[in-house]
């Protein structure tokens, strides 16, 4: 009687072992844009937490002029949460300061800056600034443009 041996069908360990190698090579790439991408969107969202202090101000010095248009005043924000908003009335520049804080992947401290042009002299436009506070961060690689 003739035993019969199935031929067993399957991968062998260095074909297992390129596609593991073959793995951790993408992953090692698409981990870092992927930091990257991520910071860039906090940034961002912290570009749309300033949209409500830049209109307030907008209207409120259209409305009443730059020397009745303050922090805490006609819907500017004084003191919210991550966002700072002060005013130079000699020069009518507004400056919004919006600080990263808390659990996300951008360190604490670093800081996008929306500065205005002379309030006195309509339209308004603001200008995008980032800095990396006290941090070792190198911010230019996400903010937002």
């Amino acid at each position: 009687m003739k035993s019969e041996m199935k031929k067993q069908s399957g991968f062998t360990l260095i074909e297992l072992m390129i596609v593991v190698a073959i793995v951790a090579i993408l992953a090692a790439v698409a981990l870092p844009a992927y930091q990257n991408y991520t910071k860039k969107a906090k940034m961002t969202e912290l570009v749309s937490l300033t949209g409500g202090a830049k209109t307030a101000i907008e209207v409120c010095v259209q409305t009443k002029g730059i020397s009745e248009c303050s922090p805490g005043d006609e819907g500017i924000p004084s003191g919210a949460a991550g966002l700072d908003v002060q005013v130079d009335t000699g020069t009518g520049i507004y400056t919004i300061t919006a600080t990263a804080s808390g659990a996300s992947p951008i360190p604490d401290g670093v800081e996008l800056i929306m500065t205005s042009s002379n309030a006195t002299t309509p339209p308004i436009t603001w200008t995008l600034t980032c800095d990396a506070g006290s941090t070792s961060e190198t911010v230019a690689d996400y903010c937002p443009d």
